[in-house]
């Protein structure tokens, strides 16, 4: 009777040892990975920070182009390139700290203001002419060229009258001297859903350009009002800048937010002639020495932001924590 009863223990007993045995073989394993993943961790930083340290050392010579020719007489080029608004490459920032820079280098014979801009803000636009007139008034004698290539529109237009001379490709885009605001309603749809818009406000005109709500009459003509005052502004800074050159000031469509050719825009008196902005630098300027002045990101810079974003997440995973990602 004994032994019958003790058996069932022992198999007790045994069944335990090999429990034991399991979780220490699964810890082990689990400990072992966790070391793997330290050391790859470990690794993975190291890298990062050898490559940070290398694009670190070598981005200033990635420009180096931009500052070589500076000890000898040159033309200085600024771009103007995309939107101009705040924040963006081509914002009056950017413009005004590289039309500074080139004015201030004792070397700089002429500035030309290579444009490629459907327009933008016109209080961006506005600073942006603003400074380059004062700048000319101060260093008359450093001539500022814009040379519009695919396209000058708009904001870029107006920017570019602030030039000495404008210079185009035939075929380039110019003008579209006008202002425009746009926007949805969204009123019928929203009688059609069944659903009813409200909106609590303190000021009769707080919510006049809401898109879920009617237009009203004074209010349509209010705005009406506020962009043709920022029209007026921007014809009288085009006039100002190109003066008589414009070939009929009085012409119906000149100012009526319609875009010419090149060659179209030469015999308007929007642009002097037409040529690039190597022409200009060589055979009207006189000195064909290009130095960029382009206030713009570092390369070093560049990758940080565009790698910043991802960084976090990557150690994240390589730590463990992998919760919820938004994308």
């Amino acid at each position: 009777m004994t032994d019958e009863w003790k058996a069932p223990d022992a198999e007790k007993n045994e069944e335990r040892t090999s429990w034991k045995l399991l979780e220490k073989t699964l810890l082990a394993g689990v400990q072992e990975q966790r070391r793997a993943r330290r050391w790859g961790i470990f690794f993975k930083l190291l890298t990062f920070v050898y490559l940070f340290g290398i694009l670190a050392l070598f981005s200033p010579l990635m420009d180096i182009d931009k500052t070589a020719a500076r000890g000898a007489s040159h033309t200085a080029l600024i771009e103007v390139r995309g939107i101009i608004a705040d924040k963006e490459p081509a914002s009056a920032d950017n413009v005004i700290a590289s039309l500074r820079a080139a004015f201030d280098d004792a070397k700089t014979k002429a500035v030309v203001l290579r444009i490629n801009s459907p327009g933008g803000s016109p209080v961006q636009s506005g600073y942006i002419y603003d400074e380059i007139r004062r700048l000319q008034a101060a260093k008359p004698s450093v001539k500022v060229y814009a040379v519009i290539s695919d396209l000058g529109a708009s904001g870029a237009y107006y920017i570019a009258s602030a030039a000495d001379q404008i210079y185009a490709d035939k075929a380039s885009l110019v003008g579209s001297i006008g202002v425009t605001a746009a926007g949805y309603g969204f009123v019928g749809t929203m009688e059609k859903l069944g659903v009813e818009r409200r909106t609590y406000t303190a000021g009769e005109h707080k919510a006049f350009l809401d898109p879920f709500q009617p237009q009203k009459p004074d209010e349509t003509a209010f705005w009406q009002g506020v962009l043709d005052t920022t029209h007026k502004q921007f014809i009288a800074s085009v006039k100002q800048g190109r003066g008589e050159r414009l070939k009929d000031k009085e012409h119906p469509e000149l100012f009526s937010g319609l875009i010419w050719s090149g060659e179209q825009a030469v015999q308007l008196g929007l642009v002097d002639a037409l040529g690039n902005a190597d022409y200009v630098a060589r055979e009207v300027v006189g000195e064909k020495t290009l130095v960029d002045f382009t206030v713009e990101e570092s390369p070093f810079d560049r990758f940080s932001k565009r790698l910043g974003a991802s960084v976090a997440e990557h150690l994240a995973m390589w730590m463990g924590f992998q919760g919820p990602v938004l994308r």
